[in-house]
């Protein structure tokens, strides 16, 4: 018999060494000192130091002074909790202009069984372009249809999307019916083109409307059902990952569970929200005096006239994930300041404000820019606290993340951004990122373009 000993190769000890060692970039203990620590939650604090245990934050400002395994002098630097991006495509599309490079639709107007972190590419190129502007989470929402499925809570960082997905379900997303009527008349000698009259299309809206209804009163006939066959404290089927089919037990007393019902679930029970998609002002109405019958908990993402009905968002404690800075003024008597000044006007509401992308066309490309959206809505009377907030504390409080991310307290996870100035400042450069207390890399395919075409040789030089 051979020695075991003897079967261990210099490159199989070396191999068992790595995974021996503790991970790249982690200590047990870390202490970040000298920096401006943003707290978000409360006050500013000037020379302060941050420690860090097991990933997470055990003590700030002068508690923070203690021995620790790796000290970092972040003097000169302003620290901030990592961003969080909600409502994205971040994962789920690559090329923009490729139908191979996206995977953010399913075929079907109600597929409330589906699961976008399932279909996230965790190497995607566009992960360490938003990482290395700050963002550390981002939430990937599912499209296509009325309602498309649950989007997940993706971690900046990991090898798999086991690893990058911490919320694999967040919220139910919700496109609401359109309340706009295109008025124009039919086309003079047309036929079969599409072309729908005013009441055809009210129609039309009023017959989803109903059918968003019938779907939960169906969903809340099969909870009761399941309930009635033993299983009313049984958790929601979860999906395997490779084949993004439920596991666990399918049937039992007669009752079979099906997936689509499965997925509401969470919803009935409160434990997950409801992101209602919605634009317009009827919509907007619509859709939130919809969950308040339902008792649903609602976001509302989109929202480009929230601070038309910024009342009933306040009492109705719905929070916006706000997509619109940048939009332009949807009517021709509207002000050119009126997407620049809505988020201060739902924030004088009451209304918590998160910022967005969204999910059209470049909203992964793009995620780099919201803190910019951010800072135009400050220009336009955001205080500037609550611009920090819609990029860190309100996101994370939607994404139902409040007591992990959002801000720099003892017990959250210790996801941090060091920055050379304000995160809101297109000037300032994100220096170091930590994610759950790991020291994540800033390069992305820009800086390497970048370090590639800074060597370019120059004829005559």
């Amino acid at each position: 018999m051979i020695p075991l000993t003897s079967r261990i190769t210099p490159a199989v000890a070396a191999a068992l060494l790595a995974c021996a060692a503790p991970a790249i970039g982690r200590a047990d203990s870390l202490r970040l000192d000298g920096a401006v620590v943003h707290t978000v939650a409360g006050p500013s604090l000037t020379n302060a130091s941050v420690l860090v245990r097991d990933g997470r934050i055990v003590a700030v400002g002068p508690d923070a002074q203690q021995p620790a395994d790796q000290v970092v002098s972040l003097a000169g630097l302003h620290l901030f909790p990592g961003l969080i991006a909600p409502v994205t495509v971040l994962g789920l599309v690559e090329i923009d202009g490729l139908r191979q490079a996206r995977d953010t639709t399913e075929v079907g107007d109600y597929t409330p069984d589906i699961h976008a972190w399932i279909a996230v590419n965790p190497d995607s190129e566009l992960i360490p372009v938003a990482r290395a502007n700050g963002f550390a989470h981002a939430q990937a929402v599912p499209a296509g249809g009325t309602i498309a499925g649950h989007s997940s809570v993706l971690r900046l960082g990991g090898w798999t999307i086991e690893d990058v997905a911490v919320r694999r379900a967040s919220g139910l997303h919700v496109y609401w019916p359109s309340f706009s009527l295109d008025v124009s008349p039919r086309p003079p000698g047309s036929r079969g083109d599409g072309w729908k009259s005013p009441e055809d299309q009210a129609k039309e809206r009023d017959k989803k409307l109903r059918e968003i209804d019938e779907i939960v009163d169906q969903a809340i006939a099969y909870d009761r059902m399941r309930a009635a066959a033993g299983l009313a404290q049984a958790p929601p089927l979860t999906l395997d990952a490779a084949s993004g089919r439920p596991t666990g037990i399918i049937e039992t007393n007669g009752f079979r569970l099906v997936p689509a019902w499965e997925g509401m679930l969470q919803v009935l029970r409160r434990e997950e929200p409801v992101f209602l998609h919605a634009d317009d002002a009827r919509q907007i109405e619509s859709a939130v005096q919809w969950a308040v019958r339902r008792g649903f908990k609602a976001v509302l993402a989109g929202g480009r006239d929230a601070a038309r009905v910024a009342a009933l968002l306040a009492t109705n404690k719905v929070p916006v994930v706000y997509e619109h800075v940048f939009t332009q003024p949807p009517r021709d008597v509207d002000p050119y300041d009126v997407q620049f000044a809505a988020p201060a006007l739902l924030h004088k509401a009451g209304v918590e404000v998160s910022f967005s992308e969204g999910t059209d066309r470049f909203g992964a490309s793009s995620i780099r820019n919201v803190p910019y959206a951010a800072a135009q809505a400050m220009a336009f009377g955001l205080p500037r606290i609550e611009a920090w907030r819609g990029l860190t504390l309100y996101p994370a409080r939607a994404l139902g993340l409040g007591d992990r991310l959002g801000s720099i307290e003892p017990g959250k996870e210790a996801t941090l951004v060091a920055v050379s100035g304000d995160i809101l400042d297109i000037r300032a450069n994100v220096r170091r990122l930590w994610i759950a207390g790991r020291e994540e890399s800033l390069e992305s395919r820009h800086t390497r373009l970048y370090e590639k075409f800074k060597a370019r040789p120059v004829p005559g030089r």
